[in-house]
C-alpha cells in the first residue's frame, strides 16, 4: 500500500510540475537533452527513495536538486572519455557551482518560451518546440494541431534544439525593448496550448485543465511584462471559454453543444474578468486579432440563452476578423453564426462552398457543421455521408461518442 501510495504520489507530481522542473533544468545545464535525462532520472529516483524517507514538503525542489546531481554524474562520465573534455569540465564546474533556489523557478517556463520563440529558429519550428518541451505534448499532438506528419515536426523540433545548443541562445526573458518583436511568436505559442487543452485533439478526455490553466497562467505573467491589447486579448479569451469548460460535459464525460450546456455552470468570475480586458482592450483601438476572438466570445458569454445571442454582433466581428486574418477556420465559424442569424441553408451554402475550394477536407469539424446543417434542413443522406466523413476524421473520443450518435438518431 505504501509503495502503491508513493507511486501514485509521484505520478501526480509528474502531470502537475515536471514541465517546471524541466524548465528549472534546462536553465540550469544549458542543454534540452541533458535537462530531459536528468528529468526523467530524478523521478526513477524519487519512486525508491520517497518510500524509504518519506515524499519531501517541497517535490519540485527535491526532484530538481535530483536531476542536476544525475546530470553532474553524467558530465563526469562523458569528461573521462571525451575528447573534448575542457569544455566538458568547464560545463560541470559551472553547473557546481550554480546558485538557485525555488524561488527562482517560478518564470522559468516563460523564459523556455522566450528561448523557444527566439527570432535565430526557424519560424515554423518555434512553436512545435515549445509545445514539445513546455507542454509535454506530443509530436503527433502537435503534427496534428499543424495539419503536418509526425516525422516534419519531430525534424524540425531536433534542428532547433542543435540551434539553441550550437548558436548558444540565451535562456532568457528578453527587454523591454526586445519584447514586442518577439510577442506575435509567443502570443501564437500560448494559443495554441490553450487550444489543445479547450479541445484535446486525441484521446478519452474532451478538455486537458493542465493546459488551460498552464496558458492562462503564462498569460498573465505575460500581461505582466507586456500589457499590450492583443495580451489582454488573449487572456481574455482564454479566461472566457474556459469559464464554459464544466459546462461542455457531461459528469459521464459526453460532449455537450454550446445551445445545450447549462449557463448556471459558466464561471462568472472569469467572464467579469474576461469582458473587463475586453472592453480595456478595444479602448485601446491597436487591437488585433486575439482581440476579436475574445470580444465574439463575450458576446457569448453575457448572452442568457442561445435565442437571446446577439447573432448580428457576432458575424460582424467575424466580418472583421476574417479582414484581420483570412483563414478557411474563421469562415468556418462565421458560416455557424450566419446559420443561427439567417438559417440553415446560408449556413451549409457558405461551409460546401470552403470545402469546394479544396479547404479543411481533412477538418472533421468542417463536415461535423456541415451534416448538423443538413439534418437541421432534412437531408438525411446528405447529413448521414458528412457525419461519417467527420467520425473518420477524429480522434476524441466525447466527439465520435457525439457524432455516432448523430448518426444513429438520423436512422
Amino acid at each position: 500500500m505504501v509503495a502503491a501510495a508513493v507511486k501514485a504520489r509521484v505520478e501526480q507530481v509528474y502531470r502537475e510540475e515536471s514541465r517546471r522542473i524541466l524548465a528549472t533544468l534546462i536553465r540550469l545545464l544549458g542543454d534540452f537533452d541533458l535537462a530531459e535525462e536528468a528529468l526523467h532520472e530524478a523521478f526513477f529516483v524519487a519512486v525508491e527513495r520517497w518510500q524509504q524517507d518519506g515524499v519531501p514538503d517541497n517535490p519540485r525542489t527535491w526532484l530538481v536538486s535530483t536531476g542536476r546531481f544525475k546530470a553532474i554524474d553524467v558530465l563526469r562520465r562523458r569528461a573521462r572519455f571525451n575528447a573534448s573534455r575542457p569544455l566538458l569540465l568547464a560545463q560541470l564546474e559551472a553547473l557546481e557551482q550554480a546558485d538557485w533556489s525555488d524561488e527562482d523557478v517560478e518564470d522559468d517556463r516563460l523564459r523556455l518560451i522566450f528561448t523557444c520563440c527566439h527570432p535565430a529558429l526557424a519560424a515554423d519550428a518555434q512553436v512545435p518546440l515549445t509545445l514539445r518541451e513546455v507542454c509535454d505534448l506530443t509530436t503527433e499532438e502537435i503534427a496534428r494541431a499543424f495539419l503536418s506528419a509526425p516525422a516534419t515536426i519531430a525534424q524540425r523540433i531536433v534542428r532547433a534544439k542543435a540551434k539553441i545548443r550550437d548558436a548558444k541562445i540565451p535562456y532568457q526573458v528578453p527587454s523591454l525593448a526586445e519584447l514586442p518583436e518577439r510577442l506575435d511568436s509567443v502570443l501564437r505559442v500560448i494559443y495554441l496550448v490553450f487550444n489543445e487543452g479547450y479541445s484535446a485533439s486525441i484521446g478519452a478526455q474532451l478538455t486537458r485543465e493542465d493546459l488551460t490553466r498552464e496558458a492562462i497562467r503564462l498569460g498573465r505573467l505575460l500581461m505582466e511584462l507586456l500589457p499590450e491589447p492583443e495580451v489582454m486579448g488573449l487572456l481574455a479569451m482564454m479566461l472566457l471559454h474556459e469559464s464554459r469548460r464544466v459546462a461542455r460535459t457531461s459528469p459521464s464525460g459526453e460532449l455537450i453543444l454550446l445551445d445545450d450546456q447549462d449557463r448556471s455552470l459558466w464561471n462568472g468570475e472569469m467572464i467579469a474578468e474576461g469582458c473587463s480586458l475586453v472592453e480595456r482592450a478595444l479602448s485601446s483601438r491597436r487591437f488585433g486579432p486575439y482581440c476579436l476572438q475574445a470580444a465574439i466570445a463575450a458576446v457569448h458569454a453575457e448572452a442568457p440563452s442561445v435565442d437571446e445571442t446577439d447573432w448580428e454582433q457576432i458575424v460582424g466581428l467575424y466580418d472583421v476578423l476574417l479582414r484581420a486574418v483570412p483563414s478557411p477556420v474563421v469562415e468556418l465559424n462565421r458560416a455557424a453564426a450566419i446559420s443561427k442569424r439567417d438559417g440553415p441553408l446560408a449556413g451549409l451554402i457558405l461551409v460546401e462552398a470552403i470545402l469546394a475550394r479544396g479547404d479543411l477536407l481533412d477538418y472533421h469539424l468542417a463536415h461535423s457543421a456541415r451534416a448538423e446543417f443538413c439534418r437541421q434542413l432534412g437531408r438525411v443522406e446528405q447529413a448521414r455521408a458528412a457525419y461519417q466523413r467527420a467520425l473518420e476524421l477524429t480522434q476524441q473520443e466525447p466527439e465520435r461518442r457525439f457524432i455516432e450518435g448523430r448518426l444513429k438518431a438520423l436512422e
